[in-house]
């Protein structure tokens, strides 16, 4: 793999060149630019959890995944240390991605209710899933820093897709990709709108680019085991958020 950024004005450079979603996917694993996040995805990769120890981490960024045209596009806050962080993929292997899935599934997103592995066949329509921080922090927690130096990877991605629906999974999530948008150019209110589940949020961003925010409880277990978060509940959230895409589209037609 070549070498990739090491620091904040090298990822905004790559990320502001890259001519496509292909490009900007294929550059962001071999970012470096930020040491604690390197040096804590590279170790969770040799340190590995009992029950994956025979497998090989990706340890690296993970890009986003999905559908290049996706009109929707569903945002966390990171890769998990032995989910995406160890498979490669956003929300693959892991109870937070079972989640999340089967929900897509359900609702005509994705054609198969698991997501175990980047070959398992997996393939989503009209929806993608990404990060502000594309590393997997310690404690799931990147720095404020860590999330601007990130940020251009998101900014061009979305100049690049133009959903028309974000689903923000979790109030973390939420805050960062807020930040990252006001970085990236996006109009962004002050005070910050809170978050909540439901709550919808329209935003208008360079070049005339209009998007709507739609808040979800984050996919984990700590909100799926105790029934914060349903799966009726994620359903009509996705429902939504189709309807919400589909309205634009149709706007847009007129």
């Amino acid at each position: 793999m070549t070498d990739g950024p090491t620091s904040a004005d090298e990822v905004a450079r790559v990320a502001a060149a890259a001519p496509d979603l292909a490009a900007l996917d294929a550059v962001v694993p071999t970012c470096r630019a930020c040491p604690r996040l390197v040096a804590w995805r590279e170790l969770v990769g040799v340190e590995k959890r009992a029950a994956f120890r025979d497998e090989t981490y990706w340890a690296r960024p993970v890009p986003g995944f999905g559908d290049p045209d996706a009109a929707v596009l569903v945002v966390g806050l990171a890769p998990a240390a032995h989910g995406a962080n160890r498979t490669g993929r956003m929300f693959t292997g892991d109870r937070s991605g079972d989640f999340l899935f089967a929900a897509m599934h359900r609702t005509g997103f994705a054609n198969q209710a698991t997501s175990t592995a980047a070959d398992d066949g997996l393939t989503l329509t009209d929806v993608r899933v990404t990060a502000p921080v594309r590393c997997a922090p310690p404690a799931n927690d990147p720095t404020l820093e860590e999330r601007r130096t990130c940020g251009p990877y998101l900014g061009r991605e979305l100049s690049l897709i133009r959903p028309r629906v974000i689903v923000v999974l979790g109030a973390f999530g939420w805050q960062a990709l807020l930040t990252t948008l006001a970085e990236q150019g996006w109009h962004v209110p002050r005070p910050r709108p809170r978050f909540g589940h439901g709550v919808e949020l329209t935003l208008h961003g360079p070049g005339g680019a209009e998007v709507v925010l739609l808040g979800c409880f984050h996919v984990s277990q700590q909100n799926t085991f105790t029934g914060k978060l349903t799966p009726d509940m994620l359903d009509a959230v996705l429902i939504r958020a189709r309807a919400l895409s589909s309205r634009a589209e149709e706007s847009d037609l007129g």
